[in-house]
């Protein structure tokens, strides 16, 4: 990512963990602390310049740390069941609700789960270029897809985790044993089940925003395109 778009990110990150401290309220104050986890593997994967290779122990720690927090980004999809508590209908007519507090709310959420999660596809492509070029691997559209299909499947099993189990990513850094039972207890079909319908969501929203990237002409191909017919 070009740096000015990095620092862009950034400022619009921190004016939205600002805006969300100073007017987010109850019940949806939580938005603050699960936006800024969804931020995490972003900035994270920000860090990863190929013009300039940090060092491999730097680098690998990184991609750790990438692996860790990445699922916070997803996670933030399962966060749109608490617009249940706007209360939308009207008992009388049946209708939604035209209140501006509960539309601002309503905004808050879709604006964090759509930046964390568009954004989060963004990290992953990101690293997995980064890893490819770090082990020196062919860069193919196989290798890719099936690492793709890898991390979002092991992301949906952290997003289980953090949903139902409520462990969430910095556990596994302050408290590791706290993890193990849990997780040796929750395999069964219904997990399962699920994890599969999230891998389903996560992977339709990547590809269509790949069919966006790579079928929409940038900049640069128009300016080819025009120079020949020239």
């Amino acid at each position: 990512m070009v740096q000015r778009y990095r620092w862009l990110v950034r400022g619009a990150f921190l004016l939205f963990f600002l805006y969300l401290y100073l007017f987010a309220v109850e019940p949806f104050r939580f938005i603050l602390l699960n936006t800024f986890l969804g931020y995490i593997p972003i900035e994270i994967a920000l860090h990863y310049d190929q013009n300039k290779p940090q060092p491999a122990i730097f680098f690998w720690i990184l991609v750790v740390l990438w692996l860790l927090f990445y699922p916070n980004a997803p996670y933030l999809l399962t966060d749109l069941f608490h617009l249940s508590m706007l209360d939308p209908y009207d008992p009388a007519t049946g209708l939604i609700r035209f209140s501006l507090r509960m539309w601002l709310a309503y905004t808050n959420l879709t604006l964090a789960t759509l930046s964390c999660t568009i954004l989060g596809f963004w990290s992953m492509e990101h690293t997995i270029q980064a890893v490819i070029v770090r082990l020196h691997l062919t860069d193919t559209f196989w290798l890719k897809a099936g690492l793709v299909v890898l991390i979002t499947f092991l992301t949906s099993v952290g997003i289980f985790i953090g949903r139902f189990l409520r462990l969430h990513s910095i556990y596994i850094i302050l408290e590791p044993t706290k993890f193990i039972k849990p997780l040796l207890e929750m395999w069964d079909p219904r997990m399962l089940i699920f994890v599969f319908l999230m891998t389903l969501i996560q992977l339709v929203i990547y590809v269509c925003l790949q069919l966006f990237k790579h079928t929409t002409p940038n900049a640069e191909q128009l300016e080819k395109k025009q120079s020949t017919q020239e």
